[in-house]
């Protein structure tokens, strides 16, 4: 593990000034950098921000200093930072005429466009394709796809208390800084929880209470209004990396995890997690994540992603740096890798999102659970479809055929209609429903659902709507009833319908 001492947060407001007066925030790079070198240091690519960088402003020798992690001049430093007090709280070091950066600070624009900054390991700001190369034990990473993807799925309505499990340089704990009164922040790495002391105070944020130890055993029996978790979810043979190695057999942490969250979350709470999970010969993948689902709790589960088990080992072998090491080395941790698989029976292996919420019809036995396959591109941020799709179930559950009929619709925003067919024929042979926000879903309608959904603005009820599609096309008006409130129970669920008051 690394035991390099980390800096001393009490006078970060003063370094938090120096920064913003360089301009080193997301803006400030984006508007130095040009977007070709931004996006390039996304990818783990620093040449061209280098090249962008050649000036000695401020600004020059902040991005040099702790993003890029090269030496600066010992003057150019001290006209970009209080120089004395950050070499005495341990943030760079002086040597000769060069000063360095001990740690990572990168600019991260919040939510609402504030200037935040993650600070985390030198060379462990993850993103790029070579992943972070680092094979230290103890390294904390800084934020990367995995952190924003999480960040934006949390559902964020204000709350009286929230906790994050696992929670690395403390970009989640900071997020929730932002919505929640209390902010509990874990860690089985003592390393990790110093460094989300220096992201919240570097940040501006309230400082949260940190606490030592794996999973829920350092919160006890204490329950939350919010738990959210990005956990060392790899599933690998060992503990090699505490940052990404859970520890446990295959999947177990992430498995683990949820099935004790039922238990932290307070009544209509929300629990927010990324994951791995196995694919077993011979188990339907949605029914070992089903069975993960705690009792009294709904659940959205959405697969991004399955890779095979070859492509899933060389992705962390890469992502350690262990395809630059001896390459016996190497062939040695594959191989006892694809053991580990062979042992389980594992013929891939799923990422993706875990979304649960306590309820009161869960608890009562009628959960909502909906486990899904969505590959395709998605709008960040996703809190607010995610609340929206416990809304909907939560509507479903109570309606039966008759009250869906009775029901007024609308249709949501942002929803578009393509007729796919053979160029000059009179009608289509299928019409698409495309979503252009949230999830964008698409989903395939005949001619009644199409007129349906075009129709629908909450001024009718469906069944009137339903009667005059009837008189249109010719067809029995009690058959037409009887055969597509399952239709439209399909169009609220996936969020192409949303149901509204009836108008007076």
């Amino acid at each position: 593990m690394s035991t390099t001492s980390l800096p001393a947060p009490d006078r970060s407001p003063r370094l938090r000034e120096a920064l913003l007066a360089a301009a080193f925030t997301a803006d400030g790079l984006l508007d130095l950098l040009g977007a070709p070198a931004y996006a390039a240091l996304a990818r783990s690519e620093t040449v061209p921000a280098l090249r962008a960088t050649r000036g000695d402003s401020p600004l020059d020798t902040l991005v040099r200093l702790f993003l890029l992690q090269h030496p600066v001049p010992y003057e150019q430093a001290r006209a970009a930072l209080p120089l004395a007090e950050c070499v005495e709280d341990g943030w760079v070091t002086h040597v000769g005429d060069e000063v360095r950066a001990t740690v990572d600070v990168r600019p991260y624009s919040g939510p609402e466009g504030q200037d935040w900054y993650i600070v985390s390991d030198l060379g462990c700001a993850v993103g790029g394709a070579g992943g972070i190369g680092s094979r230290e034990e103890g390294v904390v990473l800084g934020v990367g796809g995995a952190s924003t993807t999480l960040a934006g799925i949390t559902v964020r309505t204000p709350v009286a208390s929230a906790l994050d499990v696992g929670t690395g340089s403390g970009i989640q704990a900071l997020h929730a800084s932002q919505h929640a009164t209390r902010v509990t922040a874990t860690d089985l790495n003592p390393r990790a929880l110093d460094f989300t002391r220096l992201t919240l105070a570097l940040s501006g944020a309230a400082p949260a209470e940190l606490r030592q130890g794996s999973l829920y055993e350092p919160v006890g029996a204490e329950t939350y209004d919010l738990i959210v978790s990005n956990p060392p979810f790899v599933i690998s043979p060992g503990a090699r990396l505490t940052y990404r190695d859970g520890g446990m057999g295959g999947d177990d942490l992430c498995r683990t995890l949820v099935q004790q969250t039922g238990d932290r979350l307070n009544e209509g709470g929300y629990a927010h997690f990324l994951a791995n999970w196995q694919h077993v010969e011979g188990e339907e993948w949605q029914s070992r994540l089903g069975s993960w689902v705690p009792h009294g709790c709904d659940a959205w589960i959405v697969q991004r992603e399955v890779q095979d088990v070859t492509q899933y080992v060389e992705l962390w072998l890469r992502d350690s740096g262990d395809h630059r090491t001896d390459p016996g080395e190497y062939a040695a941790r594959y191989d006892a890798w694809l053991d580990e698989f062979e042992a389980r029976k594992t013929k891939g292996v799923g990422f993706g999102w875990i979304t649960l919420r306590k309820s009161a019809a869960a608890a009562a036995g009628r959960p909502s659970v909906v486990i899904e396959e969505w590959p395709h591109a998605v709008e960040q941020p996703l809190g607010p479809a995610v609340e929206a799709h416990f809304a909907r179930q939560d509507y479903l559950r109570e309606q039966d055929d008759a009250a869906l009929l009775a029901g007024h619709f609308t249709l949501a925003a942002e929803v578009v209609q393509e007729q796919v067919g053979l160029p000059g024929a009179e009608d289509p042979e299928h019409v698409v429903l495309r979503q252009n926000r949230g999830m964008r879903r698409a989903t395939k309608v005949d001619a009644v659902g199409a007129g349906f959904a075009g129709v629908c603005d909450g001024s009718l009820p469906a069944g009137r709507i339903l009667d005059a599609i009837a008189q249109l096309m010719n067809e029995d008006p009690v058959l037409l009833r009887d055969r597509t409130p399952q239709a439209i129970r399909l169009l609220v669920e996936e969020g192409f319908l949303e149901p509204a008051p009836p108008v007076d």
